[in-house]
């Protein structure tokens, strides 16, 4: 059985919020998980999002509360906290790599938990430094 992706910031938000630029084949490989399957975020992305939302960079139909009532609930996604782990392995990522936190936290999460990451970011990509999520 293959393991769930681990969904970037972006691509958790595409998906909610059916945006374009996540593919056609992206968005339904997500939505045919099954539920004792999940796609996997990091919780440092609730944070990335009401960020996002405070400075105006994304507007949602709803409040935030109430999206991520449906975005973060156990029944779409199943959201990982920090681990003492993946603390440990940020500090083992190159430091040409993202200075981004964020960024650094969710690739660090990605290779301890040994999941494919579902990324657009071009950077992320380009450093094979986890595996990425393919459909």
């Amino acid at each position: 059985m293959t393991k769930p992706p681990l969904l970037d910031t972006h691509v958790w938000v595409w998906w909610m919020i059916g945006d374009a630029r996540l593919s056609i084949r992206e968005r339904k490989a997500l939505d045919d998980m099954p539920s004792h399957r999940r796609p996997v975020i990091c919780d440092i992305s609730l944070w990335e999002v009401a960020l996002l939302v405070q400075v105006g960079r994304l507007r949602l139909d709803d409040d935030l509360e109430a999206w991520l009532r449906i975005a973060a609930a156990p029944a779409t996604v199943e959201v990982l906290p920090i681990a003492p782990a993946v603390v440990v392995e940020m500090t083992r990522l190159p430091s040409t790599f993202h200075q981004d936190p964020a960024d650094r936290l969710i690739v660090a999460t990605a290779k301890v938990a040994g999941l494919p990451l579902a990324t657009h970011d071009t950077r992320i990509r380009r450093s094979r430094l986890a595996p990425l999520w393919t459909v």
